[in-house]
């Protein structure tokens, strides 16, 4: 996995770790990195399979991650990363960020590795529904007719096609990512960015997603890690706010005794790169500061 690490300028208080979202990379976090590290955290990241320079170094299919069981292996990828980097430093336990598909990926690390975390931050997420299970079936078919690693462009056009649908005369097709024109016109300049992924990639993501949600897999996330849900009020991915909050109510329900929410007002799916974005950077290092992490014995 390509990997890039952030040291801070002073003494190491805690380490975080990024995880970005799908047809993305990690480029785009270098700026919000920069910041957790000028507080003093140590702050790492890495492109995920099929995506950025791992996909470069690779020689990968854009958006494809595996033959089968490609989300697992997404979540196996992170240990594998953070359990290098950690052999170098001497850290507190780690905290975990994820954006929008890292957000699931977090979850999904949170339930298979809660005991090595200090934290976990869900940015951008969502709650399972009736369309990831239709997807999934879909997305299956297509792969077995028309091939794993072929661009899908039906499942895409399903997943995001409406995504700008309660926007008033949308310039772009990505204006759902956020309100700033700025941001939109590097997203859509970026040849790593927006990219259509492969009909097995649904497969995996969607299987993913299903599998995360499920009652007894939440409840083997230790009932003290504290969590932060955040995501824009207009976020279509977290339904407008009421998928936040179902995933909240989820984990509420698992008995899990440390759950934050925050909605940023107006704002859209990427709040790292909304209008007023220092305000939820802002936001962030707050709910950091709250607890400390142990240190590593």
């Amino acid at each position: 996995m390509a990997a890039t690490i952030i040291e801070p300028s002073k003494e190491i208080k805690g380490h975080i770790h990024i995880l970005h979202g799908m047809a993305e990379h990690q480029g785009r976090y270098l700026g919000f990195a920069e910041k957790l590290a000028d507080t003093g955290y140590l702050v790492s990241m890495h492109d995920h399979r099929g995506h950025g320079k791992t996909a470069e170094l690779n020689h990968e299919v854009k958006g494809f991650f595996s033959e089968k069981n490609g989300f697992e292996h997404v979540v196996e990828d992170v240990k594998t990363v953070t359990d290098e980097i950690r052999t170098q430093y001497e850290l507190p336990k780690m905290i975990l960020f994820g954006h929008s598909m890292g957000s699931f990926v977090a979850r999904r690390y949170s339930e298979l590795y809660s005991e090595e975390l200090c934290k976990a931050i869900y940015c951008g997420t969502g709650s399972v529904g009736v369309q990831h299970y239709a997807g999934a079936n879909l997305a299956k078919g297509l792969a077995a007719g028309k091939g794993k690693r072929e661009e899908s462009k039906l499942l895409n056009q399903l997943s995001f096609g409406l995504f700008n649908k309660k926007i008033n005369q949308p310039k772009t097709a990505v204006d759902w990512l956020t309100r700033d024109e700025a941001e939109i016109k590097k997203y859509l300049a970026d040849d790593d960015c927006g990219f259509i992924s492969t009909n097995q990639f649904f497969v995996d993501l969607l299987a993913g997603i299903i599998t995360l949600s499920k009652r007894a897999e939440v409840a083997r996330i230790r009932k003290d890690l504290p969590i932060l849900l955040i995501s824009g009020s207009k976020d279509p991915v977290g339904g407008f706010e009421k998928g936040v909050w179902r995933v909240a109510r989820q984990l509420s329900r698992a008995g899990l005794q440390d759950i934050t929410v925050q909605l940023f007002a107006e704002m859209r799916h990427e709040i790292l790169n909304e209008i007023n974005n220092d305000f939820v950077i802002q936001t962030i290092l707050n709910w950091l500061e709250k607890k400390e992490c142990n240190k590593k014995i």
